[in-house]
Formats: C-alpha cells, structure tokens, sequence
C-alpha cells in the first residue's frame, strides 16, 4: 500500500509503498477514505512529543471502510464505514480505566503516534477503539470530527457550563464546536492570529458574536476561554479576560513555555487546567450532539502523496477548517 512515512523527527515525509496491514486478535484491517491533518502531527514532526514509533505513519482522525476482520473481531461488518480516533488502545485494568478516566491510562497507545496511523491507503485499529460515523457526513467530512471535534468538545466539557466562551485559535476545533456552543445557547467570542480579517470573517460566518485578535480584550468578561493555538502566552492573556471563578482550558497536547504572570488574574478563584487526550465516552457524546446540532466541517482536501503541502499550509495557518487526505 501506499504510506507517507516519518523516518526521524525534523524530516520531511517520505511517500513509501509498504506491506498491507495484517490484524491481530480483535482488530480491524481499514481502508482508508479520509484521514485529516492535525497540529499534534506536527508536534510529532517538531520532536515536541518524544519517543514515537519510527519509522511512523502518522494521522489520527481517520474514516474508512473495513475490509478484514481479526480473530474475534465482531463489533463491525465488512464494508462497515467506522472512524478511528487519537485513542489507540488503553489497559483496562490501571486505576484511570477503571474510574472512566481512560485517556489517562497508564499504558495507553495513540494512532499515529505509538501506532501507525491514516496517512496510509490503509490501517489496523482495535475494533474496541472504532467509532461508527453518522451518515449525514461524507469522508472528509467526519474526518475532523476525530480529533477537532472531540478534543474541542471534551475541552468544553472540561469548561462546566460556561455561557460566554472564548476560543484561542480558531482553526479545526474552533469551528466544529462554535457551532456546538452555538446550537446550545452560549455566546463565542472568537480569537485568531492579530490582523486576520479573513479568520475573523471565517468565525464570523459560524455565529461569533465577536472577533478580534488573541491580543486584543474581548468586549465582555468571559465564563470560559478555550486555548487551541500552542502559544503559552496565550493563557495569561486568556485569564485577563476571564470573570471571577472562570477557567481556562488548554485544549493542546503541546504547547510553548506559559509566560510568569501576577497572581492578581489568577485569584477570585479563576482556574487553569489542560485536556490529556478523550474517552469513548466523549466520542459517543459527541456525536450525537453533533448530529442534532447538524454541524458542519470546512475542509480543504489533498491527495495523500501532497501530506507535506498540506502540513506546511497548517503551520502557516493557511487552512480555514481543516485539511485533508485522500488517498
């Protein structure tokens, strides 16, 4: 099949025509339809996250269609469309798992991470670990739901129930849950990099009530502010516009040095607190508030053998939505 493979941090990836994936007990062989770039991949590339597999298929929100069953595999059919998530496997036994806190799992491993992932004609995936897609959305489509769309709403939940939201980088989770906190009655105010009109534009367009850049002061005081962008600073700026017993939720797995702030923002019981991966548990949640709130993903396609192009155009910041790959 054809793969575009990492080879060591720093490089490039190399378009590469590898054995098919054989599954194991209890997994699926998955033909890939649509897999979707994710700042985490470059943080992989960066070496910002350490010790991944190599050489590494990259790619973590995945949808496809099985095509072989492992040994006692039997969640799924053949031919069945599924999508395979960030998650890749977890213990089941260490005290996180078995408190419903699974994406802290001690031994936990991660698609396109630890595993290989679907920058690839094809993957295997623990069928445990699969999610069914909802019809109404096409293969790119749903892609972003993976990893945007969860971590953005697992970000919010993390949040309690704020009514004014503040989103720090509004990219591929910014989107998907605008239209989320839209569809449940809470206002957006919306964050981009200074001076992009057309990002605010962008947010506009979904519902914000406001925009502006990440250094300006929103307009009202805000209940929650939900940092995607990987800028540490950005977390004092958010506490500086947050109201009292506010919080601030770091929705990246990596993000640069927080910069010393004055105690003052951070009293009268504000607080700041990080997402760590999602459960199954988030994934079924969410999909089913996705679909009553008929969400809607913007996607700008690649094929795969353009998997570069397109993560440089993430890293610029070129992509409204989210990109991604076709093979």
């Amino acid at each position: 099949m054809q793969a575009m493979l990492l080879d060591k941090p720093g490089s490039r990836l190399r378009e590469s025509h590898i054995p098919d994936p054989k599954p194991a007990q209890g997994q699926v062989v998955v033909r890939v339809k649509a897999c979707a770039v994710c700042r985490t991949d470059l943080h992989i590339i960066d070496a910002e996250l350490t010790g991944p597999k190599l050489p590494l298929i990259l790619g973590h929100e995945i949808v496809g269609t099985v095509i072989e069953l492992g040994r006692d595999a039997a969640r799924f059919q053949i031919g069945e469309r599924v999508g395979i998530p960030w998650l890749g496997k977890t213990c089941g036994r260490c005290d996180f798992c078995r408190t419903d806190r699974e994406n802290l799992c001690d031994h936990a491993l991660f698609t396109g991470y630890t595993l290989d992932g679907g920058y690839a004609e094809a993957v295997v995936a623990d069928e445990r670990f699969c999610f069914r897609i909802p019809d109404d959305y096409s293969d790119a489509e749903a892609a972003p739901l993976l990893c945007a769309g969860l971590i953005g709403y697992r970000s919010l939940r993390k949040a309690g129930d704020p009514r004014r939201v503040g989103l720090y980088g509004f990219g591929a989770a910014a989107h998907i849950l605008t239209q989320v906190c839209r569809f449940q009655g809470r206002e957006v105010y919306a964050f981009t990099r200074p001076g992009d009109a057309a990002g605010q534009r962008f947010a506009q367009g979904l519902g914000a009530v406001w925009t502006g850049g990440s250094n300006e002061t929103p307009p009202e005081l805000l209940d929650a502010a939900l940092i995607f962008a990987p800028a540490g600073e950005l977390v004092v700026q958010a506490l500086k516009s947050l109201r009292k017993g506010g919080v601030v939720v770091c929705g990246g797995i990596h993000m640069s040095a927080i910069p010393s702030f004055p105690y003052e923002i951070l009293w009268e019981e504000r607080s700041l607190c990080s997402v760590a991966n999602l459960t199954r548990r988030d994934g079924d949640e969410f999909f089913e508030i996705a679909g009553k709130a008929r969400v809607q993903t913007h996607v700008e396609s690649f094929r795969l053998n353009e998997a570069n192009r397109a993560l440089e155009a993430l890293r610029t910041g070129k992509i409204r939505g989210a990109a991604v790959l076709i093979p």
